[in-house]
């Protein structure tokens, strides 16, 4: 039996990013489309698992993108982190890792996929 968990725990936070088509085609970097700590991180990570989109796990990328204002494009900084969350999402996607469907919860958890 596990301890209940402190809902008011500002250490849980997800960042939710979203990158489609259009916006590589027109060049754009992925946006914050949602942040969050404590219940609204949990709301978030449950949207993203209901829409079936891929959730990953990084505390410290999750770090970086909590002072970003929603709808704000993710600067250049921090293009490579991402790039490596978004080519792990389209794994997923695809079925190359192995995995059958998108994996994934814990306290920091950017979500990458369409939004």
């Amino acid at each position: 039996m596990s301890a209940p968990r402190d809902l008011a725990d500002p250490a849980r936070r997800a960042v939710a990013l979203a990158y489609g088509e259009r916006d590589a085609a027109d060049g754009l970097a992925p946006r914050v489309v949602a942040r969050g700590q404590a219940l609204l991180a949990d709301a978030i990570i449950e949207r993203a698992r209901a829409a079936g989109i891929a959730i990953h796990e990084s505390r410290e990328l999750v770090s970086a993108l909590m002072g970003f204002d929603l709808d704000q494009r993710i600067p250049p900084a921090l293009y490579v982190a991402v790039a490596e969350v978004l080519a792990w999402a389209w794994r997923l996607e695809q079925g190359l890792d192995g995995r059958a469907a998108p994996v994934g919860r814990g306290g920091d958890a950017p979500s990458a996929g369409p939004a």
